[in-house]
């Protein structure tokens, strides 16, 4: 075979590969492909176990909960209807709170399988350290649910904290076994729990303070008051995302801080959702109309221009 056949074998197939690129490029992203939108209500893997969860949660704890339970059982109804309908799907309680029975009832007919349900319980309550696994049987029962997606220990607050609750995090262990919950972690106050949380590998979901003017964010000790340490507390934060945990964002609002100040709140919001860390945020909602701002606050900032 001559040289000049072979040459132009090899030309025939580098243009028939050229010629497939073409056709491809755009299918794969090319001048012609629409842009990704991302929004608040994507679904979005939390950690590393597959599992996923809404990018917005509604939270029932603000002022303790209060907020919520001043709603009635209906007005609280519609409000969680109104977030699901919008595509909320993530639900934040904790036994504190007093609304794990007003969720039973506000979510009566919607597809469990569609929803996030994540409580907490409180290591200091006389009976709880005791006997966890009855105590998350009794939220299991008063959440109408077989079981909890998300269960976290509430506001660890010692450096300690892994040793102290041994037998929570043992319990958990349990829980999770047995089907009752799907992922375990822990929320916390204060830096010295926070960064011994780094290094818990137990530890699958992080409930994290976050905002970037550092109100009610873990400081030195993990008083309520303390000016937040933001630079410190992040670096603990990003350190348990890198490693795969779960990261959901609170206190976006500032514990309710920046209520009346728009230009806190799109700061926050805007923080959030390009600090590259966060895997969801949970905002306590009172109203319809504070549903719909911090819509419209994310889908900007998740979609504003470079």
């Amino acid at each position: 075979m001559s040289e000049n056949s072979i040459n132009r074998r090899q030309f025939i197939q580098k243009s028939a590969v050229l010629a497939g690129a073409v056709v491809v490029a755009p299918l794969a992203g090319g001048i012609d492909a629409k842009p990704v939108v991302r929004t608040a209500t994507d679904m979005m893997p939390l950690g590393k176990k597959g599992l996923k969860i809404s990018r917005l949660g509604i939270g029932t704890g603000s002022n303790g909960g209060q907020v919520q339970r001043d709603l009635g059982q209906a007005g609280f109804n519609r409000l969680i209807r109104y977030c699901y309908d919008k595509g909320i799907t993530y639900i934040d309680t904790a036994d504190m709170y007093q609304t794990h029975g007003m969720i039973r009832e506000a979510v009566k007919g919607l597809p469990r399988e569609r929803l996030w349900i994540q409580t907490k319980m409180r290591w200091d309550a006389p009976d709880i350290p005791k006997k966890p696994l009855e105590v998350l049987d009794r939220f299991r029962k008063e959440l109408g649910t077989d079981y909890v997606d998300s269960l976290l220990i509430h506001c660890a607050t010692k450096n300690s904290w892994h040793h102290d609750l041994r037998s929570m995090m043992d319990a958990f262990d349990e829980a999770q076994a047995r089907g009752w919950i799907r992922m375990k972690g822990v929320s916390c106050h204060g830096l010295p729990a926070l960064q011994r949380a780094t290094q818990v590998d137990w530890v699958e979901v992080q409930l994290a303070r976050v905002n970037p003017q550092g109100r009610h964010v873990d400081g030195k000790d993990g008083t309520w008051s303390e000016p937040g340490h933001v630079p410190a507390a992040i670096q603990e934060i990003k350190a348990m995302h890198d490693k795969g945990r779960g990261i959901i964002g609170m206190k976006i609002i500032g514990n309710g801080d920046f209520k009346n100040s728009a230009a806190d709140r799109e700061k926050s919001f805007r923080y959030a959702m390009n600090c590259g860390f966060l895997d969801s945020i949970v905002v306590g909602f009172g109203t319809t109309a504070e549903v719909d701002e911090a819509i419209e606050r994310m889908n900007g900032a998740l979609n504003e221009k470079a």
